[in-house]
């Protein structure tokens, strides 16, 4: 029996917006609870003269976790009749920004929460921001509270059109808003047809149901990161073994490929395995050797492609991005860095600030600490990479200072501009062999819409 489906959320709302109030309820209503912990927070609250609250669900789950107690490896999580969701915590403007680097931007979707008695608030704007340069696309609205609001389809309507405006501005448009009550459990998981006749969507659950999981794209496209070339010469074994693990599609033996962004080509020639019987393919996930029919020479950090495929993997010297700065010092225009995506390195300073989300967000000259942007970066050689949208893996960077991991980001597109020519013709005194006509040629072939 196989494992069931899991995605990643982020739920995210400003403070007494009733995101905890939300998620606990959704755990009770899909029966995601431990046994009895329901009716036990229950008569807590009624011994000590409490009002229940669904938020006091994840305190008690949280106790439980503090007593060493494990609860699906200390991550809260509910069920649907289709999968299992994992909630990445976001409890506030910093901690999401923190968070970046260690997990939430591998959500996958966001339900972000509005008071509707409050309306949009600044941090409400704050995380539809975020969302944004984390490059999570799919989301629900939740106007929240709307049982304080009498249900008032007026509320929810001023709310909507004024929040739907704003995340247009941002390039988010939200698979639906949704009139919420979490308290009373109104169109969460089931519809509230009595309250609000006025709507006739789907429920947030369901909504999250029809969403889905990014990691299926990684079968569009093979891609393998270089991470090391190996050779056993000492063997008398003159052959180079590519190692890597392959971040999207699958290839064969006998399959062309080219490295990008050398330009170089060559044929499969066998996939190494240890111990274990011969294989003929292998696929995204895998951690493989790869052997090639004609001995080329290829950099750390090069991505091999196939010749063959139309795959969404750029070359670039200057990227658009969406960058989260977490050094003690500024980052300046000045500034130089060193950029690491996969295996790659390459030297990168800043180009210019084009959205800022920060203290000093009316006049960007700079990112400071825990400042989060759209930025244009320029690189100092030309880099293999994709679009974050188009693979993960190969639109993720981190930046670093004097060996200090000091940011981190997401590649929105590549941008070519008049030097474009100039900048790859540059990188032939750095990669042996030239960056020849063949590349340029190539490239045109597999991104023509880039040129």
């Amino acid at each position: 029996m196989s494992a069931p489906e899991r995605m990643n959320i982020v739920i995210t709302g400003h403070v007494d917006h009733g995101k905890s109030t939300l998620v606990g309820r959704l755990l009770a209503d899909t029966h995601s609870l431990p046994e009895g912990k329901l009716d036990a927070v229950r008569e807590m609250c009624k011994k000590n003269g409490r009002v229940f609250e669904y938020a006091f669900l994840l305190d008690a789950l949280d106790d439980e976790q503090k007593q060493g107690i494990t609860i699906d490896s200390a991550r809260i999580f509910f069920k649907s009749a289709r999968r299992e969701y994992i909630i990445i915590d976001a409890p506030g403007h910093i901690e999401f920004l923190r968070n970046m680097l260690s997990g939430a931007s591998r959500a996958e979707a966001a339900v972000l929460v509005i008071d509707a008695v409050e309306g949009v608030a600044e941090n409400s704007r704050r995380h539809g921001l975020l969302l944004s340069l984390l490059g999570i696309s799919q989301v629900v609205v939740g106007v929240n509270k709307l049982d304080a609001m009498h249900y008032d389809e007026a509320v929810f309507t001023r709310i909507k059109d004024e929040y739907a405006a704003y995340l247009a501005a941002l390039k988010i448009t939200p698979a639906a808003f949704v009139p919420v009550s979490a308290r009373e459990g109104k169109n969460l998981s089931a519809p509230a047809p009595d309250e609000m006749p006025w709507y006739r969507g789907k429920t947030v659950l369901e909504i999250l149901d029809g969403f889905q999981n990014r990691a299926a794209n990684d079968a569009e496209f093979f891609a393998l990161p270089v991470q090391d070339i190996y050779r056993f010469s000492d063997d008398g074994d003159n052959r180079r073994i590519f190692a890597g693990t392959i971040v999207g599609g699958a290839i064969t033996v006998g399959e062309n490929v080219t490295f990008l962004p050398s330009g170089k080509t060559s044929r499969v020639k066998s996939v190494e395995v240890w111990n274990a019987p011969e294989k003929k393919s292998v696929g995204a996930g895998e951690a493989v050797g790869l052997t090639l029919s004609e001995e080329i020479y290829v950099k750390r950090g090069e991505v091999m492609i196939k010749s063959n495929e139309t795959a969404p993997v750029a070359v670039a010297q200057k990227i658009r991005a969406n960058v989260i700065w977490l050094g003690a010092a500024p980052l300046t225009f000045q500034k130089k860095f060193l950029l690491k995506l996969g295996a790659a390195k390459v030297e990168a300073r800043l180009d210019g600030i084009e959205r800022l989300l920060g203290e000093n967000a009316n006049s960007p000259t700079e990112l400071r600490r825990h400042d989060c942007g759209a930025v244009v970066l320029n690189l100092s050689h030309p880099l293999a990479l994709t679009a974050f949208a188009d693979n993960q893996t190969l639109g993720r960077f981190v930046i670093v200072d004097n060996y200090d991991a000091v940011g981190g980001g997401i590649v929105q597109e590549v941008v070519i501009d008049q030097h474009a020519r100039e900048s790859f013709d540059s990188f032939a005194g750095v990669n042996p062999g030239g960056f020849e006509e063949e590349l340029f040629a190539l490239l045109k072939k597999h991104f023509p819409h880039r040129f």
